[in-house]
């Protein structure tokens, strides 16, 4: 009794395939004929789990929806030291300013309606947490069109004047002609009093979205034990929740 099993490349689901030779293990290899498909070469059974495709999707997915890095090893049979590379080869991929309101690409002027670049009320706040111990503070400044709850952009560091500057620079190319912020000292400073205005009424869809980054990262909430080990992956992983749910960009390509 004879029985053909189809063979579909994963990432395509395309059936011209051919054979690519076998892996040290004997196992064959195969490649997908289709010209625009990112899928270099395949297997159907690996040895290793983390080689398997789709691991590294979950891997993103589970660390920006409140799994460490020790839970999302456990739960997919993997090595930790699997998740924190994968997790690190990400960081070339992220963006600090939503692209829908960029007008340049590179030095490049980028086709972008007028609204989508008018933000004329924004609202600005800053998020605490640490890295290590409660000693070694971080911050992430990051900022909100008033009107659609928008993120706009976000920046990280210790120093809070120096991380605002660089955050108040990248909201430079937006027409904003209002600032809404709490009574922080360093908003009074660099903002000028016709375009700030202080006051909890209008920062409520910030702090709203402060509470739902806390509730996606563990490593945000400030009475756990779940905390970052390294600054730069505590960067990481909240950039990949910004760029992946409120950027909507495709971090997995």
């Amino acid at each position: 009794m004879k029985y053909y099993q189809e063979i579909t490349c994963p990432n395509c689901t395309n059936t011209q395939l051919m054979k690519s030779g076998r892996s040290d293990g004997g196992v064959q290899r195969y490649r997908c004929q289709t010209s625009d498909c990112p899928t270099n070469t395949f297997m159907l059974e690996y040895c290793y789990k983390a080689c398997e495709f789709g691991i590294q999707e979950q891997i993103v997915e589970m660390t920006i929806n409140s799994s460490g890095t020790r839970d999302t090893a456990r739960v997919l049979k993997i090595n930790k030291n699997t998740v924190t590379r994968t997790l690190k080869n990400k960081e070339s991929s992220l963006v600090q300013m939503n692209p829908l309101f960029q007008t340049f690409d590179q030095g490049r002027p980028l086709e972008v309606r007028l609204e989508q670049v008018c933000c004329e009320e924004t609202e600005v706040d800053d998020q605490w947490s640490f890295v290590g111990n409660k000693s070694n503070q971080c911050w992430l400044w990051h900022a909100v069109d008033h009107k659609t709850n928008t993120v706009l952009a976000y920046d990280f560091g210790k120093c809070k004047g120096i991380v605002f500057k660089e955050l108040k620079a990248l909201l430079g190319s937006l027409n904003v002609s209002r600032y809404y912020t709490d009574d922080c000292g360093d908003y009074d400073r660099h903002f000028d009093a016709e375009t700030h205005e202080i006051g909890k009424r209008n920062t409520q869809k910030i702090d709203r979205k402060n509470l739902n980054f806390r509730s996606w990262i563990k490593r945000l909430t400030r009475r756990t034990i779940c905390f970052s080990k390294l600054e730069k992956m505590h960067d990481i992983v909240i950039g990949l929740l910004i760029n992946k749910v409120k950027f909507g960009r495709n971090i997995h390509a």
